[in-house]
């Protein structure tokens, strides 16, 4: 036998040694780990967390706007493109107090996009104005104003909405 063919022999013990000295380990690591993840494997930290109080909107009944966080947000629309939020202000104001008044702007003409968010702090004050502005003339451009959020259709139908 050659030399060779002996530290071979020996190597091939020792992988066997090893081997069998690892086996006991990985044996009781695949069968003690029993937590399973992913989707439809519960966890009670995670029946807890989903299981828990959340934050609801008093009030909240049938279909009509919706009241976000902190006001009640009605959207502008046909709104020029060179209007600036002092023209808003202006014609919104005298229906009462605007929290929130956002008139995005197009990135690449710098230009107005064509409609603002304005937040009432109640109810009342947003329908006022609403009713006294839609289909309103500002800077010679007619707009809309409405609702911006809406609990469920205000349509009777599905089909009410469709085009043909």
């Amino acid at each position: 036998m050659s030399s060779f063919e002996v530290e071979e022999e020996l190597l091939d013990e020792e992988m066997d040694q090893d081997a069998e000295a690892a086996a006991p380990r990985l044996r009781s690591t695949i069968t003690s780990t029993k937590k399973q993840k992913g989707r439809g494997f519960k966890d009670t930290a995670d029946v807890e967390r989903y299981t828990g109080n959340y934050e609801s909107l008093e009030g909240v009944s049938g279909p009509g706007p919706a009241r976000s966080v902190e006001g009640w947000i009605i959207l502008v629309t046909g709104v020029h493109e060179e209007a600036q939020e002092d023209d808003l202000h202006e014609a919104f104001a005298e229906y009462g107090e605007i929290k929130n008044l956002h008139l995005n702007l197009d990135r690449r003409t710098g230009f107005v996009k064509g409609y603002a968010l304005l937040e009432y702090g109640n109810k009342k004050e947003a329908q006022d104005a609403i009713d006294a502005l839609n289909g309103a003339t500002l800077l010679d451009q007619s707009i809309g104003v409405s609702w911006a959020f809406s609990k469920g259709p205000l349509r009777k139908s599905a089909s009410a909405g469709r085009r043909r």
